[in-house]
């Protein structure tokens, strides 16, 4: 009983801060449910670029009953019971979005999606248990006003558009494209409000690029979540930095885009196909801007979290990346973080490194496509892990070099 009054004090501490204080929230996050029939595996899928002023991230493993669970997290805060995305033992996956178009009343608590994520994890299994939940919590104190992906080992993807007095529920499956995509207003909300339309179109564009074919995680990581792209303005997207001269800089602003100075992470969560439940459900990571980090996969069976992940202050992962980001953002001051040079990233002097971290991940999709072909003990999982893991840092310290 002791445990559950600290946790609700600190529970309205918490609260109480960001009520006061929402102008210094940046959550702009940009996301897709991809229901197992619109995806290349057979298995639903959960897209998350993470936009926050807590740009240092880890990934933590939390041993919690009846689920273990994978979570983002900030880097102070690796407790795991505020989670920004995450996968379960059962299979279950969750991540969200902040709507800024629902319902919202003077004086209720707010900005509580990472509890409600968190609590979702350590206890549901199906999106069946995850409605209850949220149905259980309704009410002034739930804190929530959000668009929710979640995916289970059923083979089954949802949206969810939550706030303290109700929901609303989307198929991904029902879509015509078979996912939906989200940022930061909801479906279900006020018309014409919110933010993201602007990268929700963009998002659009991308996933329309695919002609059809089924969507992969390396789809989204290697391109969708590093795009600089602008559905208003003409400007290059990473493809068409190899255009460009290493010098004089060219510079680009990256407000608007998916791939932005808040972008923290890229969570793509696999989960189960019910047609060969025997492969695990897993979760791919960047830790950082997606433009200066690599991919690494994850599972929960694994039993652990590669260290360079998760220890320390701030983990090694995100701590070498950030050598990058500051390279291509050299300025800091009010709105000159949203500029970035993008001669250092590629350019047609072969002097970039981008081709260095995207060489890096094919290696790592293609090795561990080749690995998952086998079942595999909780120990040859880490090991692997650990191993992608050392890859991605090795490729990361090389292209800091270049």
């Amino acid at each position: 009983m002791l445990k559950n009054v600290k946790f609700s004090l600190f529970f309205v501490i918490f609260s109480v801060f960001f009520v006061i204080l929402p102008v210094f929230a940046v959550d702009n996050c940009t996301s897709a449910i991809i229901s197992r029939f619109a995806s290349k595996s057979g298995a639903p899928m959960l897209w998350k670029n993470r936009d926050t002023n807590v740009r240092s991230n880890k990934v933590v493993l939390v041993d919690e009953k009846p689920y273990r669970y994978l979570a983002l997290v900030n880097h102070n805060d690796t407790s795991g019971r505020i989670c920004y995305a995450g996968l379960n033992e059962a299979g279950f996956g969750i991540m969200n979005t902040a709507a800024y178009n629902l319902p919202e009343k003077p004086g209720e608590l707010k900005d509580l999606e990472g509890f409600l994520m968190a609590d979702a994890l350590r206890k549901c299994r199906t999106i069946s248990d995850f409605e209850k939940l949220v149905i259980a919590n309704l009410g002034q104190n739930l804190g929530v006003e959000s668009n929710f992906g979640v995916i289970d080992a059923n083979g089954k993807a949802m949206l969810f558009e939550i706030h303290n007095h109700g929901y609303k529920k989307f198929d991904p499956a029902a879509a015509p494209e078979k996912y939906l995509i989200n940022t930061n207003y909801s479906r279900s909300g006020s018309a014409d409000k919110g933010a993201g339309y602007l990268r929700f179109e963009r998002a659009t564009q991308l996933f329309a690029g695919l002609k059809g074919r089924p969507v992969r995680p390396q789809d989204i990581l290697h391109h969708f979540s590093r795009d600089t792209g602008n559905v208003f303005v003409s400007q290059p997207t990473p493809a068409d930095y190899k255009r460009y001269p290493a010098s004089p800089d060219t510079w680009i602003s990256t407000k608007d885009s998916i791939n932005k100075f808040y972008t923290s992470a890229c969570i793509v969560l696999v989960g189960k196909n019910p047609n060969h439940p025997e492969h695990p459900a897993m979760l791919w990571v960047i830790t950082g801007e997606p433009l200066t980090a690599i991919a690494i996969p994850l599972w929960v069976e694994a039993g652990s979290v590669p260290d360079i992940l998760w220890k320390g202050e701030k983990a090694a992962m995100w701590e070498e990346s950030a050598k990058l980001k500051a390279i291509i953002r050299p300025y800091r001051k009010g709105n000159m973080k949203n500029y970035m040079r993008i001669n250092p990233v590629d350019n047609k002097d072969h002097s970039g490194y981008l081709p260095t971290l995207l060489a890096a991940e094919k290696r790592i999709f293609s090795e561990t496509a080749a690995f998952l072909k086998d079942k595999h003990t909780p120990s040859e999982l880490a090991a692997f892990q650990n191993k992608m893991a050392t890859l991605a840092m090795k490729a990361l310290k090389n292209a800091a070099m270049q």
